[in-house]
């Protein structure tokens, strides 16, 4: 049997990323996503819901959207689910869902770039980390 995991979201950042790095060095960021989806009820009604996600980046790219990203940031993201579990203070038992990234690219206009009808380059992050301009 053949299976799949992978997930495409365009959306946009409903807060700063929260840049931070492992004890061995490693930078990770969360992205905190907002997703929206429009559709008409039976009755005809149009309607729209959003979705929250939360987006974990590694390494060089965790380090380049805390750069050029910042809250309301438009973003497309390619990557995976993947379900975290752990025990809280409580001794609860937890679980979330997150999307892991393999890769997000910039779809506006990045902190710090120049005003509109200036040229601007973003930087697309592949997962190894090496930056390929638009």
């Amino acid at each position: 049997m053949v299976s799949l995991n992978k997930v495409f979201l365009i959306g946009n950042l409903t807060r700063a990323p929260e840049l931070r790095y492992t004890p061995s060095g490693t930078a990770v960021s969360d992205l905190r996503l907002a997703v929206n989806r429009a559709y008409t009820t039976q009755s005809g009604e149009k309607r729209q819901e959003t979705s929250f996600l939360t987006v974990v980046v590694w390494g060089k790219q965790a380090e380049t959207c805390g750069e050029y990203l910042d809250k309301g940031s438009p973003v497309l993201v390619e990557g995976r689910l993947q379900t975290r579990e752990w025990e809280g203070k409580d001794g609860q038992r937890r679980n979330v869902v997150e999307v892991v990234a393999d890769r997000v690219q910039f779809l506006g206009r990045a902190r710090g770039a120049p005003a509109e009808g200036e040229p601007v380059e973003e930087p697309i992050v592949e997962e190894e980390g090496d930056e390929v301009p638009f």
